[in-house]
């Protein structure tokens, strides 16, 4: 069985839809309303997205709702002829990656170095989540993204502002890590 059935992939939301792009302009213009319905239709999937990268609720949900402010704050600049999800999701993770990397450093300083290593994930998640939350934030994203979110790795390399063959080398190591873990 692929990681996507495994971990239960999310449907798509109608992304790029007039529907949207017309939520996208009335939020340009100052809609309250419109940038409610934003949130209201992205912020599952971008919850969800955080959250497997961070393996942490509260964390995952603060990063979310910063996105989310940070895509409102430059709304004005964004092309609203371009999907809003990608892009709202390309700020997730990279602010996911940013989180799981300073937390990373933050227990470094506080432990000793034999220690630094992140903690292992609750024991109440399915195997298949606690064996990609002990992958480094970097290859978590990249699944996420390819694996739970659907984008090609082409999109990746454009959402992450990596090389394609960096995309594809942080899927291949990730998705052998958990190979090897699961069975």
């Amino acid at each position: 069985m692929d990681l996507t059935a495994r971990l239960g992939r999310i449907s798509p939301i109608e992304a790029g839809t007039p529907d949207e792009r017309a939520l996208v302009r009335a939020a340009q213009d100052g809609s309250a309303e419109a940038m409610e319905g934003l949130y209201r239709a992205h912020w599952p999937r971008a919850y969800r997205a955080a959250y497997l990268v961070v393996h942490d609720a509260a964390g995952a949900e603060d990063i979310a709702q910063e996105a989310f402010l940070a895509a409102i704050r430059a709304l004005d600049r964004f092309d609203r002829r371009r999907p809003f999800g990608p892009w709202l999701h390309r700020i997730v993770v990279n602010r996911a990656i940013d989180w799981s990397r300073a937390r990373s450093l933050r227990r470094e300083v506080e432990e000793d170095a034999s220690a630094a290593a992140e903690p292992d994930p609750p024991a109440e998640l399915p195997e298949l989540v606690r064996s990609l939350a002990a992958l480094q934030p970097e290859q978590r994203a990249v699944i996420v993204l390819r694996h739970l979110l659907g984008y090609t790795p082409g999109e990746i390399a454009d959402l992450l502002d990596l090389p394609r063959g960096t995309v594809n080398s942080r899927l291949r190591r990730g998705l052998d890590a958990l190979s090897k873990d699961v069975e």
